[in-house]
C-alpha cells in the first residue's frame, strides 16, 4: 500500500507514520524538511511547501496515484482547493484532520456527536472557522467523485515532550513552573469548564485504522478522550505529579480575560471557556480507536520527560502574568470594600 501524509513529522503524524512503518507500508512524506527526526531516516520525502500551490501540485504530478492521501496540515481553504486539484483521480481514499473545533461551541445537547454536531464554527475564531471551510471543499470533491474522503476531529491531543494541560493563555510550558513555584495560577471563569485530552498515540490509531476502510469512505470521526475533566482538576492532577503544593487559583471571568490579554487569550475567549465533551463511539466502532492512555498516566509521562529535560520554561520571562494577578486582586478588594454594608 502506498500511503503519503502532507506533513508527516508533526504531533500526531508522527506517531501515524511510526505505526504504518511498523506495518511496512510504502510511506511518503510531503514537507518543507526543515526537521528530519531519526526516525524518518528511512521514509521517503517529498519536498516542498504545500503554500505554494503550483509548486505543490508540481512536486506531486508525476507521482503514481496513491492508495491514501493524509491531510495533517490544511489549514486554509486554498490548501484544501489545492488538494483537490491535485489528488482528483489520484487517491484510492482521502483523509484529511480536521479539528472537533469545527462545530458551535454552544451546542443544543451533549455530548456532541458527528450527527447532532452543527458545522458552524464562528468567523471570529479563525481555526475552527477555517476548517469548516476545508471541510466544505473536501466534501464536495467527495460528493463529485473526486476521491472518497474520510474526515477525523481530533480534540486536545498531546505528547510526552508537551505541558499536559491547555492553560487560559495557552498549552506553554511556563504555566508549569508558575504550580511548581506555587505561584498564583490563572484559571478563566470558575475553573469548572470541562475539557479532554487524548494522547498522540491513541489518535494516531484511528487515523491508521481509517487508511483502507472502505466503512469511512464519507464518514467523519470525533478522536477524543474518555475522561471529561474540569479543568481545576486536570492543573490538580498536574501539581500533585510535579510535587507541587495545592494550587493557588486566581478566578477571572473569561470576557474580562480576553480584555485584559487579549493576545494571550484569544484561544480561550474563543473556545477554552466553553465546555469540550464529544461522543468518540462511531470511532471506537468503525474505526478500532481505543483511549488506552488514562490522561493521569499521560501527564505523569510528560512531567517526566520536561523535567528530565529541563524543558519547562522560567515563569519569570512572564511578568504580564504576575501584574495581572496584582491588578485583578486589587480592584476586586476594592469592590468588595466598596460594597460591604
Amino acid at each position: 500500500m502506498r500511503v503519503l501524509i502532507i506533513g508527516g513529522t508533526g504531533n500526531i503524524s508522527t506517531a501515524i507514520s511510526r505505526e504504518l512503518m511498523a506495518r511496512g507500508v510504502d510511506l511518503t512524506h510531503f514537507n518543507r524538511g526543515e526537521r528530519k527526526p531519526e526516525w524518518s531516516a528511512d521514509v521517503r520525502t517529498i519536498l516542498g511547501d504545500r503554500t505554494q500551490r503550483a509548486a505543490f501540485q508540481a512536486a506531486l504530478a508525476d507521482e503514481a496515484p496513491w492508495d491514501c492521501v493524509i491531510d495533517m496540515v490544511c489549514y486554509e481553504p486554498a490548501d484544501a482547493a489545492g488538494d483537490v486539484e491535485v489528488f482528483r483521480g489520484r487517491a484510492a481514499q482521502f483523509i484529511f484532520c480536521s479539528t472537533v473545533d469545527v462545530y458551535s461551541k454552544t451546542p443544543r445537547t451533549y455530548p456532541v456527536s458527528e450527527e447532532n454536531g452543527e458545522l458552524c464554527a464562528l468567523a471570529s475564531f479563525p481555526y475552527g472557522y477555517k476548517k469548516v471551510e476545508c471541510e466544505k471543499i473536501l466534501w464536495e470533491a467527495h460528493r463529485r467523485g473526486d476521491f472518497p474522503l474520510t474526515v477525523i476531529r481530533p480534540a486536545y491531543t498531546y505528547n510526552d515532550t508537551w505541558s499536559p494541560g491547555i492553560h487560559s493563555f495557552g498549552g506553554q510550558k511556563y504555566h508549569l513552573d508558575r504550580l511548581r513555584k506555587g505561584k498564583p495560577f490563572i484559571l478563566h471563569g470558575d475553573g469548572t469548564t470541562v475539557s479532554v485530552a487524548t494522547h498522540r498515540d491513541d489518535a494516531a490509531g484511528a487515523f491508521v485504522g481509517a487508511i483502507g476502510n472502505t466503512r469511512t469512505y464519507g464518514q467523519a470521526y470525533n478522536v477524543t478522550g474518555d475522561e471529561w475533566m474540569a479543568q481545576n482538576h486536570i492543573w490538580r492532577t498536574i501539581a500533585r505529579l510535579m510535587g507541587a503544593p495545592e494550587p493557588d487559583f486566581v478566578y477571572i471571568p473569561t470576557d474580562l480575560l480576553s480584555r485584559l490579554a487579549p493576545k494571550e487569550s484569544e484561544w480561550c475567549m474563543e473556545n477554552f471557556r466553553h465546555n469540550i465533551i464529544y461522543d468518540n463511539s462511531k470511532a471506537k466502532r468503525e474505526l478500532g480507536f481505543r483511549y488506552t492512555v488514562k490522561y493521569e498516566e499521560g501527564a505523569r509521562r510528560c512531567v517526566e520527560w520536561l523535567t528530565s529535560h529541563n524543558a519547562i520554561d522560567d515563569c519569570a520571562g512572564y511578568p504580564f502574568y504576575d501584574r495581572l494577578v496584582e491588578t485583578w486582586k486589587k480592584h476586586t478588594a476594592a469592590m468588595a470594600a466598596e460594597f460591604q454594608i
